[in-house]
């Protein structure tokens, strides 16, 4: 994050560098906003250039990608731009050298004046924040989940291509299938051959009499034998 703020500055001074550059001298007191884009191609000439047909055309070209680069933190964008501005301003040392037999800096303000150096000022300054400026790779790898929980870069589970599922190191492996625990009864359930009666007796209402005695036993309503009293037929049900 700061290499990219750092390198986001240095290359925002290069851009504004260069498009300083063109306002001021370039060659014997000639602006660089009054020599021709086309005049790199053919051969320098006296002819006045438009602003926009002028020097200033590149260096603007750079100045946007470098605004770009720096929204989208691309290294690539803004030394793009740095190679734009410094192969301007060395194409045109190559063509005013060739139209004026030298290049020379003289103390009276003839010869190269300080608007290529502007412009060669700016040109290393992207190149330079370019080279500091850490990029979007880092920046997501920083983000990405690590394999322990935490951040790191590129080990996580959530990583580009990982398909393999989550699985919880804290939880404990299921070796047999649930099973719902047994109900116990309660005093309001009716008794039944899982659940007899939890006082021992047996009720007509119910229709738990013993086995093998379907004529004996109490009638309806009327409580059986304590634990402790010996079993005593009663009248016969009648149905």
């Amino acid at each position: 994050m700061v290499r990219n703020v750092i390198g986001s500055i240095l290359a925002l001074a290069g851009a504004t560098a260069a498009v300083w550059s063109p306002f001021r001298a370039w060659y014997d007191g000639r602006p660089g906003r009054d020599i021709r884009v086309a005049d790199l191609f053919g051969g320098i000439s006296a002819t006045r250039a438009d602003l926009w047909t002028s020097l200033l055309l590149p260096f603007v070209f750079a100045a946007v990608l470098t605004l770009v680069g720096v929204v989208l933190r691309s290294r690539l964008l803004v030394a793009l731009a740095g190679l734009v501005v410094l192969a301007f301003a060395v194409l045109w040392m190559v063509r005013q050298g060739q139209a004026a037999g030298s290049l020379s800096v003289e103390s009276d303000g003839s010869g190269l004046g300080p608007g290529v150096a502007l412009a060669a000022g700016g040109g290393l300054l992207l190149l330079l924040g370019a080279a500091v400026m850490s990029g979007r790779a880092r920046a997501r790898e920083a983000h990405e989940p690590a394999a322990h929980g935490g951040w790191g870069r590129g080990h996580g589970h959530h990583r580009r291509g990982h398909t393999e599922p989550y699985q919880d190191p804290y939880a404990e492996p299921y070796d047999e299938p649930y099973a719902e625990p047994r109900r116990q009864p309660y005093a309001g359930d009716a008794p039944t051959a899982e659940y007899p009666r939890q006082d021992g007796r047996y009720d007509d209402r119910y229709g738990d009499r013993p086995a093998g005695r379907p004529d004996e036993g109490y009638g309806p309503g009327e409580p059986g034998p304590g634990p402790d009293e010996p079993y005593r037929p009663g009248p016969p049900h009648r149905g």
